[in-house]
């Protein structure tokens, strides 16, 4: 399973980006090809702060795919490029961190 982590640092106003974000952007997500889950966390409290230098983590979102075979097509679809023009368009992109991780599953 591949998991891809978005993580996202404190905007300048917080209760606006989570509105467009929350209404227009994650059902955007939500109709990516190959997407098993998705999940948003908003972030309570931040432990080892110095870690992240001056960051204020906001939102982290964690989008669950199969196989890397799956993620690679979903990152290739129409869906996910629309997704990532929204995301520019609320201001999401100058806030985020995005990376891929395979799930160790034990």
């Amino acid at each position: 399973m591949i998991k891809y982590i978005a993580l996202y640092k404190r905007p300048d106003d917080p209760e606006g980006f989570d509105q467009r974000y929350f209404e227009s952007h994650l059902p955007i997500v939500g109709s990516v090809p190959g997407l098993v889950r998705a999940e948003v966390a908003k972030v309570q409290r931040v432990y080892l702060a110095g870690f992240l230098g001056e960051t204020e983590p906001h939102l982290i979102a964690e989008m669950y795919f199969d196989s890397p075979e799956s993620f690679k097509a979903a990152i290739q679809s129409p869906e996910w490029a629309t997704s990532g023009a929204n995301l520019a368009e609320i201001g999401g992109m100058e806030l985020v961190a995005m990376f891929s991780a395979e799930v160790v599953e034990r």
